[in-house]
């Protein structure tokens, strides 16, 4: 864990599809001006104003850092709960990357559009998951050639479709 390759994204990614895991590893980027993009985009700007935004740790960046006076609380905002797993993975690997470094913290997916919030805490069986996710993702990224295209139900919404489909 905490190799300097592998970041939140592309954690997230993994829970989607493998493909993108390899585009965002390469630096090719999803469509920019893709609705869905924006809409995210928007929400990270802001959502939860009254708390600081966008703190650095090593190669990934924490969404929002929630006031607590008992602990350190991780948020991570997110347009939908569609993605929940892939969101969860994600900031788990966060809170696993501040264990290493010896900070205890616990972490929150923020939904705000639908005004949710779902508290995520690392446990053993989840350390299990990502040490797994983060061997296929090496994998993955060291590989020649893009997974093939596997269709899922995310692909009609993706940034990537006419990468994978034109």
């Amino acid at each position: 864990m905490g190799d300097s390759k592998i970041n939140g994204s592309l954690m997230w990614y993994y829970g989607i599809c493998k493909r993108e895991v390899w585009l965002m590893s390469r630096n090719i980027v999803p469509d920019q001006s893709d609705t869905n993009i924006d809409i995210g985009r928007f929400l990270h700007e802001t959502a939860y104003s009254r708390n600081k935004k966008e703190i650095e740790f090593g190669n990934v960046k924490f969404d929002v850092l929630l006031h607590s006076k008992h602990k350190l609380i991780i948020g991570e905002t997110k347009k939908s709960s569609k993605f929940h797993e892939a969101s969860k993975m994600q900031l788990l690997y966060y809170l696993r990357l501040l264990e290493k470094a010896g900070i205890k913290a616990s972490g929150v997916l923020l939904y705000p559009e639908e005004k949710k919030r779902v508290e995520v805490e690392l446990d053993d069986e989840n350390i299990g998951k990502l040490e797994s996710a983060e061997k296929d993702i090496t994998e993955i990224m060291e590989s020649s050639l893009p997974p093939p295209v596997k269709k899922n139900k995310y692909c009609s919404n993706c940034g990537y479709r006419e990468y994978c489909y034109s």
